[in-house]
């Protein structure tokens, strides 16, 4: 596996691995490959030629990065590659005041406190979707 964040994916690569884990975006390849290639970081894990992790991260480059969304193909899943993405975000920004993220599905949250996140007292996640 090859951890890097150096942005060389492709458009195709980054819609197969959105729409394995069913996600929206993954029907959007144009706009989520200039999304991804305009974001602060983008930490990716490719097995050869196929991508099957991704982590994107925004941030105002002093106080605040923030943990868009982290995933990994299904065939991929419980081999650690979340979890050392993660770190290598930790290690990253760890001068930065506050790294976030807000879990898509409250059941994620318990993957995230195992690498130190707090749910946030009365936090409440909030979205507008223009689809």
């Amino acid at each position: 596996m090859k951890y890097t964040e150096e942005k060389i994916f492709n458009e195709k690569q980054v819609q197969d691995l959105f729409l394995s884990i069913n996600w929206l975006s993954g029907n959007y390849p144009k706009r989520l490959y200039k999304a991804l290639m305009h974001s602060s970081t983008v930490i990716t894990v490719g097995d050869q030629a196929r991508l099957v992790g991704l982590v994107r991260v925004l941030d105002d480059s002093a106080m605040m990065a923030y943990i868009h969304y982290v995933l990994v193909h299904p065939d991929y899943q419980g081999q650690g590659i979340a979890g050392k993405m993660i770190e290598m975000v930790k290690e990253k920004y760890k001068d930065y005041l506050y790294i976030e993220v807000m879990p898509e599905e409250s059941k994620n949250a318990l993957f995230y406190q195992k690498f130190g996140f707090k749910i946030m007292e009365d936090g409440v996640a909030m979205q507008i979707c223009n689809k």
